[in-house]
């Protein structure tokens, strides 16, 4: 499998695998995992793995969303939409061209990267950008993420500054 020709990762829903093997249990009851399992139509270890929040095979996925009457879009979280850069859309629409070869697009794809490179203005980001990543926000009390967040911006802007006045003497 490639990726996208611009290098960026490929972005997949997620199987939200704790939110099935807790059905799992639930629709289980009382019942022993090799009943279970064999009404669900999957084996003995894969219903026990299932619960204990491991990822099935699409047969076996399959075969336990149906045991659970549910459909399997209701365990995937969806990817959020990134929105298109300028670029892009530009040479989408040139690729899209029925008009354009193949070689054609591409050329004229070269062209516009070069071009788009060498022109465009880095624009100054409206908010210091400031890499945050709080395993534990879903844990902390309401706010402290953001006033965490503000906090490592306003460390960033003064550090930047130091950082200015230094070059400066």
């Amino acid at each position: 499998m490639t990726g996208p020709p611009d290098g960026q990762p490929v972005e997949v829903e997620m199987l939200d695998v704790s939110q099935l093997g807790r059905l799992v249990r639930e629709r289980r009851g009382g019942q022993s995992l090799r009943l279970a399992a064999s009404e669900a139509g999957v084996s003995f270890s894969t219903m026990s793995r299932v619960e204990a929040g491991a990822q099935p095979d699409l047969a076996s996925f399959t075969r336990l969303c149906a045991w659970l009457g549910m459909p399997p879009s209701r365990f995937f979280t969806p990817v959020a939409a990134r929105p298109a850069e300028p670029l892009d859309q530009a040479i989408a629409h040139l690729s899209a061209d029925p008009r354009l070869s193949t070689d054609a697009a591409k050329a004229i794809s070269g062209v516009l990267r070069e071009m788009y490179a060498n022109l465009a203005k880095t624009a100054a980001p409206s908010k210091p950008v400031v890499a945050c990543h709080l395993r534990a926000a879903s844990v902390m009390r309401p706010g402290v993420p953001q006033r965490l967040g503000a906090l490592l911006a306003d460390i960033h802007s003064a550090l930047e500054d130091l950082v200015v006045r230094e070059a400066g003497r």
